[in-house]
């Protein structure tokens, strides 16, 4: 009885792991304006989702900073061009922009941020994408997301 304790108890520890280990990510950034992954899946059976973002390159974030933002894809570039206005001291994010559903503080080398999001209003039907808004990133700095219901 002790063993079959003991093994239901270890195997919820370990599905509570995997069920963590599959609701947040890594992503790296580099100074040649660079994600490691374009493509980024979040699993229906998350309740939040994490992203940690990492600057694996030397430059300051005044000179080559990224940031990671999400947005359907629609809104990227219009969330991008307003960031410009939004400058630095926003993380190149307009302040309280409704099209953004998540996003870090700008990175700079051997930095590194996270961000936490709920899930509840994304949808499969829908197309999102993941950039950086620091000026003129977003053309090769950006990924797909998808969710899967």
């Amino acid at each position: 009885m002790l063993k079959r304790l003991l093994f239901c108890a270890s195997t919820l520890l370990v599905s509570q792991f995997s069920l963590a280990d599959e609701c947040s990510t890594t992503i790296e950034s580099n100074d040649a304006m660079q994600y490691n992954k374009s493509e980024l899946v979040i699993p229906a059976t998350c309740a939040d989702f994490t992203v940690t973002l990492k600057h694996t390159g030397n430059l300051p974030k005044q000179a080559m900073g990224h940031n990671w933002v999400m947005t359907k894809e629609a809104d990227a570039q219009p969330v991008a061009t307003a960031g410009i206005s939004a400058g630095m001291e926003n993380n190149y994010v307009k302040p309280e922009d409704e099209r953004v559903i998540a996003a870090t503080d700008i990175i700079g080398g051997g930095e590194s941020t996270s961000t936490t999001f709920s899930v509840k209003g994304l949808n499969k039907s829908d197309a999102y994408l993941f950039f950086c808004s620091f000026p003129g990133h977003i053309g090769i700095m950006k990924g797909t997301v998808t969710f899967e219901s």
